[in-house]
């Protein structure tokens, strides 16, 4: 069962769905401001846990390091975006309600005075007077500055000093696609064949000795005909068709470097030592960093 005992360890703890997919990790617990009973969780999801999708934990379980809710992955991820700021309003809420089919604001029991909180958030409240860590509407506490600092005037004599880091990765998505297509082409070839024929030719010989016999064996007069069969090659094609090659497509990995730029932010510390007029000395730590850097 979760309840306000385990808030604490639900921080950081994966979610799974209903589909037993891991969607990622608790980032935030919040709790309802009268009772302090967990109703949401924000879940991080995306590259480096960039993203944040909030989750009922209605019937939810949660069995000491893995939570386990009622709905599957990419349901939860496609829930409306809320900004994680430390506290639901009541139409964020009842957006949120709306989506998952659990009910609204007013059957939850939260009231538009008073809504939905982040366990770990400042709680501001209003104007006219100063909450549970001494703020008032604005933000501003009775130290005279704004936020909670986890060190400094609201709770040591230390100040932390906080920057970004860019963390840069990689994912993979689809380029492209090529494809293998075959067409027919028809071409002209041109090549020479030799062919041989035959003519008719004609020859004369005299009356001799040798051939007389030959020549005086018909009449003496008369009329024939002789007859040559004259021959001649000609062109004959015929194609047929023979594999050549085999062609398939396949893929490399080329590795190339590409250039990241992105804006990272720090804090700077400075003192103001009494009687300079408002001179200040940066903290030689950040400036160390940066001329490293």
């Amino acid at each position: 069962m979760i309840d306000s005992s385990t808030v604490n360890q639900l921080v950081g703890a994966d979610v799974y769905g209903s589909d037993d997919a891991k969607i990622g990790t608790v980032g935030q617990v919040y709790v309802d401001n009268d009772t302090q009973a967990p109703t949401w969780v924000t879940i991080r999801t995306g590259l480096f846990g960039t993203s944040e999708s909030f989750a009922p934990l209605d019937d939810a379980t949660f069995d000491g390091s893995a939570v386990h809710v009622t709905h599957d992955k990419a349901f939860v991820k496609d829930a409306p975006r809320v900004d994680a700021d430390g506290e639901l309003d009541p139409s964020e809420e009842q957006a949120l309600y709306s989506y998952y089919g659990n009910g609204d604001v007013a059957t939850h029991g939260a009231p538009t005075e008073s809504p939905l909180y982040d366990q770990d958030a400042d709680r501001g409240v209003d104007a006219e007077r100063v909450g549970d860590h001494g703020t008032d509407a604005h933000g501003t506490n009775e130290h005279g500055t704004q936020g909670h600092d986890t060190s400094g005037p609201t709770t040591d004599d230390a100040m932390t000093r906080s920057e970004e880091r860019l963390h840069v990765g990689t994912e993979r998505v689809e380029a492209g696609r090529a494809r293998l297509r075959k067409h027919i082409v028809t071409e002209n070839v041109t090549t020479n064949v030799p062919v041989s024929h035959e003519e008719v030719t004609l020859s004369r010989e005299p009356i001799t000795d040798a051939n007389a016999a030959d020549a005086l064996a018909g009449p003496d007069l008369s009329e024939e005909e002789h007859e040559v069969v004259l021959t001649e090659e000609r062109v004959v094609t015929a194609k047929e068709t023979v594999p050549v090659e085999r062609v398939s497509l396949g893929t490399e990995t080329v590795t190339e470097q590409q250039t990241v730029n992105e804006d990272v932010a720090h804090e700077e510390i400075e003192l103001v030592e009494p009687g300079t007029d408002g001179t200040t000395t940066t903290d030689t730590s950040a400036v160390d960093r940066d001329a490293r850097s």
